[in-house]
């Protein structure tokens, strides 16, 4: 998968999200995704490369960074909760879909109850 379409089927997975809402709070180079207020994706690129950053469990982000050459520590976050995805071979729809998926999730987990009992009502 290229760069390009990986901002884009992050970007239709990530608005198909309950809650989900896109912000630019550090300008135009950077979409960042948000569930309730809190980030579960940002896109930009690093440097001219296309790449998504997203919450991960470290457990699962250890594995996926042996896994994958294009999945490394999240850049400008916490690398042991945080990683980064770069297009490549190997990267493909359901990946994207699945990691953007999966960091809503951890997310949504950690609201406060009320929030997260009405966000699970409507996935």
């Amino acid at each position: 998968m290229n760069g390009s379409a990986l901002h884009k089927t992050a970007a239709a997975c990530a608005q198909e999200l309950p809650g989900a809402q896109l912000e630019h709070p550090f300008g135009p180079a950077w979409e960042v995704f948000k569930v309730r207020g809190k980030v579960f994706m940002l896109m930009t690129e690093v440097p001219g490369r296309p790449v998504l950053i997203l919450k991960a469990d470290p457990d699962e982000a250890h594995a996926l960074r042996e896994q994958y050459s294009q999945i490394t520590p999240g850049y400008h976050m916490n690398k042991k909760h945080w990683i980064t995805l770069d297009s490549g071979e190997g990267v493909d729809k359901e990946l994207v879909e699945e990691l953007v998926t999966d960091s809503y999730r951890l997310v949504v987990a950690h609201l406060p109850k009320a929030d997260a009992e009405a966000i699970e009502q409507l996935l």
